[in-house]
């Protein structure tokens, strides 16, 4: 196994060395200096832009203000207009929003052993950092007294998305298709906040209640649906842990575990059903973090691995349902046509197709750089046959 990344730093003249913690994967600053209540927001804005990190040894409410006192420095820095050309101001976006957490990142808190955070009125964070890095260290009976508590260092902007997700999950989502009853996404699980598709999977006509195979199964909000509309079996893939842990607590809590078995694969599980659903990431671009892969597919590999295998486990006269945002075609990263020649390829016609606009805030923000694209998003269910088996349907 590899050795986990160790962050080192000097101080009150003493080299120092803990655990790097870092969900998305960031490497472990090179510099480090100390800041506490006395550190002015633009000094401290001034070295993170520089690439030296501050470890915060002072009051927590008061980091936090920091924090946000470093976002509006950066927020205040002029902009150019985007550019005409929507991708181009794609990734112009996604540069500005990876350079933002850079920055915003170099904020850096202590835990102890415990997950706990040993600064002056911080919260207690040992559910949420447990459920997000896994279970505390054993306590070191031998451990000195007064010794350094800092066992590991992590960005606050981390820690304090590792509180929100937490938050997420003790109250959970609502989830009108299901009657109101809630979904509570894990860490790193995609929420069904933005609930259109699940909408979709809930009105599509059903070629049987037989058997159905749920590809990707996230928080298992699909199976759950299927599972609801009186769907007898579902299999419900994922190759995600922490998707796999999430999708069978949803199901046991909402009381169709009986029905829907939650199984590791990639892709596709052993056998062929009348109904196979899936709703692969949406954006052809690489994530920068571990729930942006429920948004960002590099290459198309989920969708076109999807769509490859289709056929080798779907029944004679059953229908895949692909559920996938038409985003990418407004940013000019995937063609309308790209996609009907993919259905092509691997043997599939169009036996129809629902519709539906999205209904989230960003779609009527006027000042979001990508409001164009965001603006004329649909997203379908794309009723997809075996070759043969139903007239086409590719409007």
């Amino acid at each position: 196994m590899n050795q986990p990344p160790v962050v080192e730093w000097t101080e009150a003249d003493e080299a120092r060395s803990a655990r790097w913690r870092s969900e998305n994967g960031a490497p472990p600053p090179r510099r480090i200096v100390i800041a506490d209540d006395r550190t002015k927001a633009d000094d401290a804005y001034k070295l993170a832009c520089e690439g030296t990190a501050l470890l915060w040894r002072g009051d927590f409410h008061n980091a936090r203000q920091l924090l946000t006192a470093m976002a509006r420095r950066i927020d205040r820095r002029p902009r150019k207009a985007p550019p005409a050309d929507v991708t181009q101001a794609f990734h112009l976006h996604r540069a500005a929003q990876n350079q933002r957490a850079r920055i915003l990142g170099m904020l850096l808190v202590p835990l102890d052993a415990s997950l706990a955070v040993p600064l002056h009125r911080a919260p207690d964070v040992r559910e949420a950092c447990a459920r997000a890095y896994g279970p505390a260290e054993p306590a070191d009976d031998e451990a000195a007294e007064g010794a350094d508590p800092t066992a590991s260092l992590v960005s606050l902007r981390e820690l304090l998305g590792l509180i929100g997700a937490n938050e997420w999950r003790r109250k959970g989502v609502e989830i009108p298709a299901l009657g109101g009853d809630r979904i509570h996404p894990h860490y790193g699980v995609f929420s069904p906040a933005r609930g259109e598709y699940v909408d979709l999977v809930a009105e599509a006509p059903l070629p049987s209640q037989e058997l159905a195979f749920d590809i990707g199964t996230g928080t298992g909000v699909l199976a759950t649906v299927l599972a609801r509309r009186g769907v007898r079996r579902i299999v419900a893939t994922d190759q995600d842990p922490r998707a796999l842990a999430c999708a069978r607590e949803n199901t046991q809590r909402l009381g169709v575990a009986g029905q829907v078995e939650v199984v590791e694969a990639d892709l596709f599980p052993a056998g062929r059903a009348p109904l196979v659903v899936c709703n692969p990431p949406w954006v052809p671009a690489k994530p920068t973090s571990p729930v942006e892969h429920a948004v960002y597919d590099p290459g198309n590999r989920m969708l076109h691995g999807f769509l490859s295998g289709l056929g080798d486990h779907l029944t004679p006269d059953g229908e895949g349902w692909l559920i996938l945002s038409d985003f990418a075609e407004h940013l000019g990263l995937r063609p309308r046509a790209a996609l009907l020649d993919a259905f092509a390829a691997a043997g599939l016609t169009v036996l129809g197709r629902l519709d539906i606009t999205p209904r989230h805030p960003r779609a009527r923000d006027t000042s979001d750089p990508l409001h164009v694209a965001r603006a004329a998003e649909v997203t379908s269910l794309w009723r997809l046959g075996l070759a043969g088996g139903g007239a086409a349907d590719s409007r």
